[in-house]
């Protein structure tokens, strides 16, 4: 999560929502490393969840992740929980929730539906850490 909490520094100093993902193999080896980019490649799929998948999925020459745990500083949104369902993630950690679009709880538990795969998932880790980073990009942009 530490590593996670770095690319959401990194994309607040670009003027991203500050959200960091990695996704590790069952080694612990990175595999995928991601950021928010919307607004650098003006793409309202650059989530930090989609890059380090794309990422992960590059490296391994496999769309199947079902040995990897994926780390993200924010609860996923719908559009990142259906991703980390299809690439088949074994394991979901988050940090902060996220209470507007948050899919693994907070709005909706994607992951409760009768899907055919169920990923297991650990949310606040980290969490007051990665929300603080959030709430400071948000008081400044004010």
């Amino acid at each position: 999560m530490q590593q996670a909490l770095t690319l959401s520094r990194e994309a607040a100093a670009e003027g991203e929502i500050p959200v960091g993902c990695v996704i590790v193999d069952a080694e612990g080896k990175a595999i995928g490393l991601g950021r928010n980019r919307r607004e650098e490649r003006h793409d309202a799929t650059a989530h930090a969840e989609v890059e380090a998948i794309r990422m992960a999925c590059e490296s391994r020459g496999d769309w199947h992740l079902d040995d990897c745990t994926l780390y993200v500083t924010l609860e996923p949104c719908p559009m990142c929980a259906g991703a980390i369902l299809n690439a088949r993630m074994k394991t979901v950690v988050y940090g902060a929730r996220e209470p507007k679009t948050g899919s693994l709880g907070s709005v909706i538990d994607l992951y409760a539906e009768p899907y055919g795969y169920h990923p297991k998932v650990y949310g606040g880790i980290c969490r007051d850490e990665c929300a603080k980073l959030l709430r400071d990009f948000f008081e400044d942009l004010r």
